[in-house]
């Protein structure tokens, strides 16, 4: 878990994988509070393990912070090491679950990976840490079931 933001006000190369991406973190303000953060990534891309074909899908990240918030530079350059990377949608959503969950330690987390179709079937991938606290208000991710073209 990093201290503070490494990458923040530099210049800083896109990570050749996820694996050398660095998901920095800051204080949080306002620990104590119930309130959640929304990442939204519409245009996520990685590439099919197996063909090396691209893979796009939208991710929207809710967490509750506890001490520590997301620096969103460093979590725009995680995102896009997947760019180069192959992995299959389940192991791609979950593993940016679980590297955020490690490197903020939030109080609670939720992930939908809504990825788009390849081969005519759309594959969503969800997770959460557990079910979300008592009053704390979430709004829809707001990403409409795929309908296909018509």
């Amino acid at each position: 878990m990093s201290a503070g933001s490494t990458q923040l006000g530099r210049r800083v190369r896109l990570p050749a994988s996820p694996d050398e991406a660095v998901i920095d973190t800051v204080p949080n303000p306002h620990p104590g509070k119930l309130y959640a953060v929304r990442f939204t990534c519409p245009e996520f891309t990685a590439l099919c393990p197996i063909t090396g074909q691209p893979d796009f899908a939208h991710l929207v990240v809710d967490y509750l912070p506890d001490a520590r918030l997301v620096e969103s530079k460093s979590l725009k350059l995680f995102l896009g090491s997947f760019r180069n990377h192959g992995a299959f949608h389940e192991d791609c959503t979950l593993t940016i679950a679980e590297r955020l969950v490690a490197a903020a330690a939030p109080r609670w987390l939720r992930i939908g990976g809504y990825w788009y179709p390849r081969g005519g079937i759309p594959i969503d991938v969800f997770y959460q840490t557990g079910p979300p606290p008592g009053g704390l208000w979430l709004p829809d991710p707001g990403v409409p079931s795929y309908r296909g073209r018509g």
